[in-house]
């Protein structure tokens, strides 16, 4: 322990820590952690069991085991790099054979009269015991030392190349000691007896000093269950605080509901119909909604949203869509000023790419109020857009985007706050959805319009190449359209790319036929009048990147041909792949790949094996987890060092339980003993901020 001159406080320098200094100071900075504080908060990732010590003479083969003693002998047999280095270790009972398999570079780091500790299962070779591969330390006390260690679990943390687990290890025991009696807790005792929680001081202790694996379990479950607690209390706080802000009501009524399908030249699915109501009921009330839409590829969210566009329209109000991408933002200008074409309403398109002269004067009319509806990309968040009295605000694939530019746009309301709606046709399962995303009304669309053909998925590889090509040939001689999607517009490595792939093509097997290349380098309008030729059945074939992977619907489009797909994640593949078979034809989509990883195996084996996008969202989490999900990512909620949202459900659903009858006794959470646990919920979402 420290002495009192030198004690330690949690908000001291890394530098100050014993055995720090300036330069280890640097790499734990790197990692994290600047000061006393964030390297006790810096968690061991797992812990390893160190056995207790036997003398080698009460070893039992089949068993691990742990030894000490001193190398009296050492040899390297075999030759290079796959030899195998010998020695053996004697204490004052016995002898104890060691092997290290295609380790001989270890000669020149033990030899005779060495001490080492070394842990690893033993086995009986002839007449003596040996241990393989034997995780080994050099010992520097005096082997006639007569205590020997206890078992014990070791903390394995993080590391660098610059910094082993075993020195940050070394600097966290420098601290504990000084650290843990600082520690206050945000938990009343009384409510951590309750629910069998450690103090938050001792569920460091054993997180990082643990006397066996129930401590581990113990200080993980306290830990786990901080962070539950705060994602809960956050997201019900945040419903709280809305249902206090002032919203414009909107009138709905039969004529306004009549005029409005009257737009769409088709019947709505029981799914959309369903998504209306809730939105209609949102829309008429004096608090902003915040509902999120999801469906799934086709589903028909944009005539959902074109719905709550002119509810707020016919109450003599703004609205205004936000899109992640040009591309997408220009294909839902395109389709809802066609199904608006002939109507009142003034449709228009806001990009970072307009020329300033159009953009002055769109932003102009957006503040005058003589456009009704704004499709616009990030664009619609700079300071120069200001509305006239903006009542709906929809968010379009919102796992694009970060929390304060959701904020941004519902900030664009004067006086009052926008009811908000986001969509997002990458489906969150179903056991994200009340705790990610909690403060989230969700209507979800089921089905598909009638009419859609059957998509079938294939998985190939580089050497199936003939007969993709010929595949694309065919589609293409009945009439039908294709897309070739690429990871990249032109690459230095041997990944295919859009130039090289629409070269090949075109003096290859799709000789005569008529392609093009649309990326994200394009210029606006020659990128809208390739969609827009595409789209008219002037391009047989279009080699793309994966701007087209939301958005784009060409009923013709029966063929989609994925390269290098094991590189592309589970969800952005069911996007790509529901570019095709929305219009009648049956439709192929063919994955070209070699999976290197077992992740890359699985999503391959994932997208072949279903269409249903709520099935792939299950399966996604199932292979990635929660925290790698892109939703999750774009929530705004801090990621979770400890919880797992699959393993701690019991846990989450206490955690649920008490955070909301914590704000049912105190809104927000005010009172003076709540001020500590208030600081830190504040701090945990402001850190995670994006």
């Amino acid at each position: 322990m420290n002495t009192a001159s030198t004690k330690l406080s949690l908000t001291s320098p890394i530098e100050s820590v014993p055995g720090v200094g300036p330069q280890k100071g640097k790499v734990l900075r790197a990692l994290g952690a600047p000061s006393v504080a964030h390297l006790v908060h810096y968690l061991p990732f797992r812990h390893e069991r160190e056995e207790a010590e036997e003398t080698i003479q009460k070893i039992v083969p089949g068993q691990n085991v742990a030894a000490r003693g001193e190398i009296t002998a050492t040899r390297v047999a075999g030759r290079g790099r796959k030899g195998r280095f010998e020695a053996v270790l004697m204490d004052e009972t016995g002898r104890l054979d060691l092997v290290w398999f295609n380790q001989a570079y270890l000669h020149k780091k033990i030899h005779p009269g060495m001490r080492l500790l070394v842990q690893g299962e033993a086995r009986r070779r002839g007449p003596y015991i040996q241990i393989a591969n034997a995780e080994w330390k050099a010992l520097d006390e005096d082997l006639s030392e007569p205590s020997r260690r206890d078992a014990r679990m070791r903390p394995v943390y993080h590391a660098s190349e610059q910094m082993p687990s075993a020195e940050i290890a070394r600097a966290i025991e420098a601290v504990l000691d000084d650290a843990l009696p600082q520690i206050e807790d945000h938990l009343p005792e009384a409510f951590r007896t309750e629910r069998d929680l450690p103090s938050l001081a001792e569920a460091y202790r054993m997180m990082h000093r643990p006397e066996d694996e129930r401590e581990v379990s113990r200080a993980r479950r306290r830990l786990a269950y901080d962070e539950l607690l705060f994602l809960q209390l956050a997201i019900l706080k945040q419903r709280v605080e809305r249902s206090e802000l002032a919203a414009p009501a909107l009138p709905w009524t039969k004529q306004i509901d009549e005029r409005i399908r009257a737009r769409i030249p088709f019947e709505l699915t029981s799914g959309q119909n369903e998504a209306v109501a809730d939105i209609a009921k949102d829309l008429q009330l004096e608090h902003p909604a915040n509902r999120l839409v999801q469906g799934d590829v086709g589903s028909g969210k944009t005539v959902v949203a074109l719905y709550a566009m002119l509810m707020a329209v016919a109450g003599g109000k703004q609205a205004a869509m936000m899109a992640p991408t040009e591309l997408l933002a220009e294909q839902h200008f395109d389709s809802i000023s066609r199904l608006l074409e002939g109507s009142k309403v003034r449709v228009e398109l806001l990009t970072a790419s307009l020329p300033p002269a159009d953009r002055e004067r769109i932003e102009s009319d957006i503040t005058s109020g003589d456009v009704g509806i704004v499709i616009g990309t990030h664009a619609l968040l700079t300071e120069s857009v200001k509305f006239d009295d903006l009542a709906v605000a929809i968010i379009d694939e919102q796992h694009r985007f970060g929390v304060h530019q959701r904020i941004g746009l519902r900030g664009k309301a004067e006086g009052s706050s926008p009811h908000v709606l986001v969509m997002t046709a990458t489906p969150i399962p179903r056991s994200l959805t009340q705790t990610i995303f909690g403060d989230l009304d969700i209507s979800t669309i089921r089905g598909l319009p009638p009419g859609r053909g059957v998509i079938e998925t294939q998985v190939r590889t580089p050497a199936d190449r003939a007969e993709i090509d010929a595949a694309l040939a065919e589609r293409i001689a009945k009439g039908e359209q294709a897309y070739i999607v690429l990871p990249a517009i032109e690459s230095g490595d041997r990944l295919r790319d859009v130039r090289s792939t629409l070269e090949r093509l075109e003096t290859g097997p799709l000789a005569g036929r008529r392609l093009a290349a649309v990326h994200g380098r394009l210029k606006r309008d020659t990128r809208r009048k390739i969609m827009e030729q595409f789209r008219l059945g002037k391009i047989d074939a279009l080699v793309a990147t994966t701007v087209i992977e939301v958005g784009v619907d060409v009923p013709n489009a029966s063929l989609m041909v994925i390269e290098h797909a094991d590189r592309f994640g589970l969800a952005q593949l069911h996007q790509l792949r529901g570019r095709v078979g929305r219009g009648a034809n049956d439709a192929l989509c063919i994955l070209v790949a070699e999976p290197v990883t077992p992740d890359g195996a699985a999503r391959i084996e994932a997208i072949a094996s279903t269409t249903d996008g709520f099935e792939l969202a299950e399966k996604d989490l199932m292979i990635r987890g929660p925290g790698d999900l892109a939703g999750v990512r774009q929530s705004g909620a801090p990621p979770m060092r400890v919880a797992d949202l699959l393993r701690d459900v019991k846990l989450l659903a206490l955690a649920r339980r008490d955070a909301k009858d914590w704000l049912q006794r105190s809104p927000k959470l005010d009172k003076p003993e709540e001020a500590l646990l208030s600081r830190r919920l504040s701090k945990a979402f402001r850190e995670s901020g994006d």
